[in-house]
């Protein structure tokens, strides 16, 4: 039987630096049965020139452009309408995969009939390796309310099961808002937990701290459209846990 097409979704943006190794990382997988999508948001340096060198020896990698500036979450969108997988998988063009991440995943997401999956990453900084994110073994819409254990580069879900999912047109925290849609109508999502992705801490793609809280509390008001009390205990959880899993 014929391996399940996987659709691999990346945004890119000033990202000549690091996107040549995140690509790299694709080309090597085990599982060679992909595609990689591709959305430039306007680079201004040579990004393209760089993804375009790919492209010409390997017909699995399609680059596709914004008119203007708009931000991941809807230069992901734009790969996700353009994809022909059964599973939709995320890599940001700073972050690189494991050789046997697809392979492992998708093993493990057909023999555990999971909708949604995610796995342990190891954060990387001044290019060497710095310490490893272990999330829980499942989550669900409540838990992941609290604390988003489900890191972007490691995530996949199943069309099969789903249908095509896009995330919220806001500038920050999309994939947070990608999960929640999921578990509304799932009961869980599920960790393999191997270290089969590696997540830069420190490359301009990496938000600030206090961006981020300031992100957070607009998503829980207006994304989730929380009550202001429901948001300030929520905000209060997430942040204790952010806090806990960034100072490992």
């Amino acid at each position: 039987m014929e391996k399940p097409l996987v659709s691999i979704i990346m945004p890119s943006y000033n990202s000549s630096l690091y996107i040549a190794e995140s690509i790299e990382s694709v080309i090597s997988q085990s599982y060679s049965r992909w595609e990689l999508l591709i959305t430039d948001d306007c680079s201004s340096d040579d990004t393209v020139e760089i993804i375009n060198r790919y492209m010409k020896n390997d017909s699995r990698i399609k680059l596709f452009a914004n008119s203007q500036n708009s931000g991941a979450g809807i230069s992901r969108n734009r790969s996700i309408s353009e994809s022909s997988g059964r599973f939709i998988a995320f890599l940001d063009s700073d972050d690189y995969w494991a050789e046997h991440k697809l392979e492992r995943q998708i093993s493990f997401m057909l023999k555990n009939e999971a909708a949604l999956s995610y796995t342990a990453y190891q954060k990387v900084k001044d290019d060497k390796l710095d310490g490893v994110v272990n999330p829980p073994s499942e989550t669900d819409y409540n838990g992941l309310l609290n604390s988003n254990v489900i890191g972007c580069l490691t995530a996949i879900y199943d069309t099969q099961v789903l249908g095509k999912r896009y995330m919220p047109s806001i500038r920050k925290r999309q994939d947070l808002g990608l999960w929640l849609d999921i578990l509304r109508d799932i009961p869980k999502a599920y960790c393999l937990n191997d270290v089969l992705a590696y997540y830069r801490v420190d490359s301009g793609m990496t938000s600030n701290k206090l961006a981020i809280l300031k992100w957070q509390w607009r998503f829980y008001r207006d994304v989730v459209k929380l009550g202001f009390f429901e948001s300030i205990y929520r905000f209060f959880m997430y942040s204790i846990n952010g806090f806990i899993k960034y100072s490992r």
